[in-house]
């Protein structure tokens, strides 16, 4: 009767049928391979580092305790050792506590009286030497009027009465001093606390000012700022390597609680500047619009078309492509393909040794050139090679996360392989990822930006205080100089005041704030 049945149900099946369910089990897999991904997400390593060789004994988060597993007893060992009596060396450190800190620190002295000198019989006492102790401390930052007193003077053989005008400040009429203008810019870009917080901070302090102002006066102040940020632009087109990206951020309103898509496209030149552009849109014509016929060197992308087809269309221009997002598809595909995937993965970390390598042993032009061609060509060489075996296998879908793997890295072999011909050219973006985390670093605190001309100041005063940090330069030291210096400089020697150049000629005396001249304690 069974079999009957069985038979039955199977004479019923159609290739429509067949079909139907092998469209099914794609599906599955797929929606399983997803939801192992986001597992991963939540509760598994994020780093780009292969794990070698992980722990067996260790359970998931999500793992089931075994029932029947009996606890073996803990061996026991014996550890001897000796114990030194002399001090720790602590590098820096002061004393023992081991409190590290530079010779710029503030040291404030507290004198701390016993109670033996403070009694009858102090005058038994003799102060013989001294202990010090050091300990961190830290007070909210302070706010503070700067009131400019002048005589009003009278000419005594004439009468005549003089009145001198205060020094003038940033803008005209204006209330607020440099220091404060770069100080607010600094937390609001460097350190992502919004102005609403700012504002609130203000009135715990006793002042009374509208939140308007402060919006107000960061506007005011980076527009004084776009003249050095252009000049910076200018010269990072000029880039022989430039590697680019995009982000999205939310910009200009929508309609009722809804913001539009904007993008901010950073750029990283072979001069260690940062600049970001900002469109509405993720389209490619942003991409001609910044580079036009300007820009004439390799362009260092991600896999995004849009790169692509710029490079297409310019014969002074070539594309090259990052290993890293390359790395990223194979890793995804780990669940279902472990062995084929671990064998990429390897590749690619013998790649990125070599690298490691050449960056311990300062290797640049030539001999960088030479040790990649002796060590990471054939890698490279056997990668596509292998990619190429493992589109052979007839039971790889087009479904399969490798497959999707394999076809990325193989669209791209001739971009991904021109790190290998230049040794001024990363094999990655990872540079440039790590000078835009500020974007998305901000948005977790300011969220958005109310307008796109809004959206474009944030990436103007980014591209400088990014650069900032490349070169080691104090954002507040830097801003306090270029806004009282940017009206008085020529045009024509704008540059001068980009972070690069600047640091040159300016940092090491710069222009400071009215508050440098008080003595405040």
């Amino acid at each position: 009767m069974h079999s009957m049945l069985a038979s039955a149900v199977s004479s019923q099946k159609t290739p429509d049928h067949e079909e139907e369910i092998q469209l099914l089990r794609e599906e599955v897999a797929s929606l399983k391979h997803q939801l192992d991904w986001f597992k991963r997400q939540l509760f598994g390593s994020k780093s780009e580092k292969r794990s070698i060789e992980p722990n067996p004994d260790q359970l998931g988060l999500l793992s089931k305790i075994p029932k029947d597993q009996k606890t073996q007893p803990e061996e026991k060992q014996t550890i001897t050792y000796e114990r030194g009596k002399g001090k720790k060396n602590r590098g820096d450190s002061v004393n023992d506590s081991g409190l590290r800190f530079d010779g710029s620190v503030e040291v404030k002295e507290l004198h701390i009286i016993p109670n033996e000198l403070r009694g009858p019989d102090a005058d038994q006492y003799e102060t013989i030497g001294e202990n010090k102790t050091f300990r961190l401390a830290q007070r909210p930052s302070s706010f503070f009027v700067v009131c400019y007193i002048e005589p009003v003077l009278k000419r005594k053989t004439d009468q005549q009465i003089i009145h001198h005008q205060s020094p003038s400040g940033i803008f005209d009429k204006s209330i607020v001093d440099v220091s404060f203008l770069a100080g607010m810019l600094v937390d609001k870009f460097v350190y992502h606390n919004p102005l609403y917080r700012q504002h609130q901070k203000l009135q715990a302090n006793g002042f009374k000012l509208a939140r308007s102002s402060l919006t107000n006066w960061t506007k005011r102040s980076i527009e004084l700022l776009e003249p050095i940020y252009q000049a910076q632009l200018a010269h990072i087109l000029q880039s022989k390597v430039l590697a680019m990206d995009e982000t999205p951020i939310k910009a200009g309103k929508k309609g009722k609680g809804k913001m539009n898509t904007g993008y901010f496209w950073p750029m990283y030149g072979d001069s260690d500047e940062v600049a970001f552009t900002f469109s509405s849109s993720r389209g490619q014509q942003h991409v001609l619009d910044t580079l036009g016929d300007v820009f004439k060197g390799t362009l260092l992308t991600d896999g995004y078309s849009a790169y692509q087809h710029y490079a297409q269309q310019k014969e002074a221009v070539t594309h090259a492509q990052c290993w890293v997002h390359t790395r990223r598809y194979f890793e995804k595909a780990q669940d279902v393909e472990p062995i084929a995937s671990a064998a990429a993965l390897q590749m690619i970390g013998e790649l990125y040794r070599h690298e490691e390598t050449i960056r311990e042993k300062q290797l640049q032009g030539e001999a960088k050139l030479k040790y990649r061609t002796d060590h990471s060509l054939e890698i490279v060489k056997q990668f596509f090679a292998w990619c190429d075996r493992q589109c052979q296998r007839e039971e790889l879908l087009n479904s399969n996360p490798l497959a999707k793997a394999l076809t990325y890295a193989r669209d791209r072999e001739v971009a991904l392989k021109v790190f290998l011909n230049d040794p001024d050219v990363q094999p990655d973006t990872n540079h440039l990822e790590r000078a835009l985390r500020v974007i998305p670093m901000g948005k977790k605190n300011w969220m958005f930006s109310w307008t796109e001309v809004g959206a474009k100041q944030v990436g103007i005063i980014q591209s400088l205080l990014v650069t900032c940090k490349l070169y080691d330069i104090n954002p507040y030291t830097y801003l306090v100089d270029v806004l009282q210096r940017v009206s008085l400089h020529p045009v024509s020697k704008v540059e001068e005041l980009t972070p690069r150049v600047w640091k040159e000629k300016f940092a090491k005396n710069p222009l400071k704030s009215d508050i440098d001249m008080l003595d405040i304690h």
